[in-house]
């Protein structure tokens, strides 16, 4: 007989088992009960009763465990600084999506040289998403292959849906079951309708195939996770983070009868793929913010070490430190300007307020 299947496939190396990556580095109680308490935080700001910014900023993707600690380290201590206003959740991005072709993220090539030792990329990945946790920094990440969840979202305080599989009903199913708060992105054309449709699906149940702690291939049951939110990060055609753009989507929540609140992601198209315009679109919504309107509950901002991007593939030894090889971001010179001077703007507006009263 001639052969009909994987007749692609080059071959099939097994992985090790999520439990068995949880035990090798396993999340201390400490850890738990951070991530436990930053979920809450973020739940609390989503449903409005904490009247704090969410601000999801970081690297495009993580490249290097190294310089995500030391930028980790430097947005700890600013955390600590401007708490009151805001909930600073560390960026901590280890999947790339792709349109074509191209490095995939740590997970999938940590090596950068397209040896694709995912079982490496997996234990690196929860390694840095512990190290981080352990500082008392929440994280935040895409999840984009289905699995990947179970090896690292219990160490995971904010997930992003991203534009290109909102539409995805595997990832809609995906979301029904995490664990965490949920940002779902409008559709890279703009529309709003993806994201809103998505969102109703994950707040749904679902029955879908998975894997089990085990690795073993089980149907997954899910109860529908409620604390999904929308993310405008503009479209090909507009931005969409002025107070046109924001009544909009505030007038499809309510018609749909979904729950306020939405997200500002300042980068991709709001930017223009621009990476310093981030700070044009982040004092914009904070203005929106102060002058009113508090169905803005979060920003998001592609932030590093060092401002822009590098060229990548290239020699893992001609990489600039500190500078990312996917889409450019801000410095943190710039980033730390932005969330201070957002957090002098919060803090005036509620002495402002006080004083009325």
């Amino acid at each position: 007989m001639l052969p009909t299947q994987n007749l692609h496939v080059k071959e099939a190396v097994r992985l090790l088992t999520p439990r068995a990556l949880k035990a090798e580095l396993p999340a201390t109680a400490a850890v738990n009960r951070a991530v436990v308490a930053s979920r809450q935080s973020v739940i609390g700001i989503l449903k409005q009763r904490d009247p704090r910014l969410l601000v999801v900023v970081g690297p495009c993707s993580i490249h290097d465990v190294a310089g995500a600690l030391e930028y980790g380290a430097k947005l700890s201590a600013l955390r600590q600084e401007v708490n009151e206003q805001m909930e600073i959740v560390m960026r901590v991005y280890f999947e790339k999506p792709r349109t074509t072709i191209g490095w995939k993220g740590l997970i999938n090539d940590p090596h950068l040289d397209g040896s694709y030792d995912i079982e490496t990329g997996l234990k690196r990945a929860r390694r840095l998403l512990l190290e981080l946790t352990s500082r008392g920094l929440p994280t935040a990440t895409e999840f984009l292959d289905p699995i990947i969840p179970q090896y690292i979202d219990d160490l995971v305080t904010w997930a992003a849906i991203g534009a290109r599989t909102t539409e995805s009903q595997t990832h809609r199913e995906l979301a029904s079951g995490l664990s965490m708060p949920i940002g779902f992105k409008n559709g890279t054309d703009g529309s709003l309708q993806i994201a809103l449709d998505a969102m109703i699906s994950a707040r749904s149940p679902h029955s879908f195939l998975g894997i089990d702690q085990d690795g073993v291939t089980s149907i997954i049951r899910t109860t529908g996770n409620s604390v999904g939110h929308l993310v405008l990060r503009g479209g090909r055609t507009r931005p969409n983070y002025d107070a046109a753009s924001l009544r909009e989507a505030e007038q499809e929540l309510a018609k749909t009868g979904l729950p306020p609140g939405l997200m500002v992601d300042c980068s991709h198209a709001n930017s223009g793929k621009q990476h310093a315009r981030q700070e044009e679109v982040w004092r914009s919504v904070t203005d929106q913010r102060i002058q009113g309107n508090r169905t803005i509950i979060g920003m998001m901002v592609e932030s590093y070490l060092q401002e822009g991007s590098q060229p990548f593939p290239r020699p893992r030894d001609e990489l600039r430190y500190g500078v990312s090889i996917t889409d450019a971001c801000l410095g943190w010179e710039a980033t730390e300007r932005m969330l201070r001077w957002t957090n002098e703007k919060l803090a005036r507006s509620k002495r402002s307020l006080i004083t009325a009263v």
